[in-house]
């Protein structure tokens, strides 16, 4: 089971910058990719519209949710968006040889027609079933919703999560699936990843998902 973005696909360019333009466009101040990695280092950031909202309201202005949710939408989505932005990560080859007698599925913080969108553009669709974006589920990461959902689909089987976040570590451990950390050797703050990583008992720490095959 894998999340989906700093894992599958590289954000820093669309996800992350979203946030960081989000938050200039509302306070006029700047919001820096180190800052970003604060919040999500301290755990239940999952969501980045409630991220942008957050980080604009420690800035001294206080934005409607759904006025923040409109804007960062459309500089993601727009003609021009920044989601074009997005790098695929795995390498050819990587997933045909993950999928060798395993199942893959996906469970992101992205909705499901989001996370949908960006694998039909990198022909990565057919790889994972089911892609459970967490609209579908009652409570989102940390909480272990989505993991159990998938455990449901597939009983007797042996799981594991792999993610990029503290709060991908935090829904893995509370499902009781083993999780397996991405630490990128240039994420900011990459020494207070690991530290929470192995807190919240990963079973391997990779730099990127092509290692993955080195551990699993």
């Amino acid at each position: 089971m894998f999340d989906m973005d700093g894992v599958l696909v590289d954000v820093s360019e669309s996800y992350r910058e979203s946030i960081c333009q989000t938050v200039a466009h509302f306070t006029g101040k700047v919001c820096s990719r180190d800052l970003v990695q604060v919040y999500k280092n301290r755990g239940g950031f999952n969501n980045d519209w409630l991220l942008s909202q957050t980080i604009c309201r420690d800035f001294g202005t206080d934005i409607a949710y759904d006025v923040v949710k409109d804007y960062f939408n459309e500089i993601f989505f727009g003609p021009d968006g920044l989601m074009l932005r997005e790098r695929w990560l795995p390498e050819d080859g990587l997933l045909e040889n993950l999928s060798r007698g395993r199942t893959m599925s996906i469970f992101t913080g992205r909705t499901s027609e989001d996370a949908l969108i960006t694998l039909r553009r990198f022909s990565a669709e057919a790889f994972f079933h089911p892609v459970l974006g967490e609209e579908l589920v009652p409570n989102g990461k940390p909480a272990p919703d989505g993991l159990l959902m998938i455990q449901q689909q597939f009983p007797d089987t042996s799981l594991i999560y792999i993610g990029d976040t503290v709060d991908d570590a935090r829904s893995a451990r509370a499902a009781g699936v083993p999780f397996i950390g991405i630490a990128a050797p240039d994420v900011h703050f990459r020494d207070k990843l690991l530290a929470l990583f192995a807190e919240e008992q990963a079973i391997a720490v990779v730099d990127n998902i092509n290692q993955l095959p080195s551990v699993i």
